[in-house]
């Protein structure tokens, strides 16, 4: 088994992205809002200056970006290079900078996949 992690840097392509991998086969993936340490270093990451009771003004003040890191389980090695494929049908080329990064880790065990995230 291996863990397929997406840093896709374009939360726009998202879903277009999980329809292209949902095709490839892979039956779940989890969604999280992220971002990198470039953009908190730049102020341009979560923000956290919102006050409690925000005004329209204050969400306008400076630009949130955030990214989206997806997470998958997958089986079969050879999905890997599929889901490569998937991604940057949709991403374009992830060696040009700002597109996203694609990590594949082994995994040794897994608990509890067999029933999660499979239609019925």
């Amino acid at each position: 088994m291996f863990l397929i992690i997406l840093f896709l840097y374009n939360p726009d392509l998202l879903e277009e992205l999980l329809k292209e991998w949902d095709k490839e086969g892979v039956e779940g993936a989890t969604v999280q809002f992220s971002t990198g340490m470039e953009r908190i270093l730049q102020k341009h990451g979560i923000r956290d200056d919102i006050p409690l009771i925000p005004s329209l003004d204050d969400f306008y003040k400076a630009p949130e970006t955030i990214s989206r890191t997806v997470f998958a389980v997958i089986k079969e090695e050879s999905m890997i290079d599929k889901i490569l494929a998937a991604t940057q049908r949709v991403t374009g080329d992830l060696n040009v900078p700002g597109s996203g990064v694609l990590v594949a880790v082994p995994v040794f065990k897994v608990y509890g996949i067999d029933n999660q995230g499979k239609r019925k």
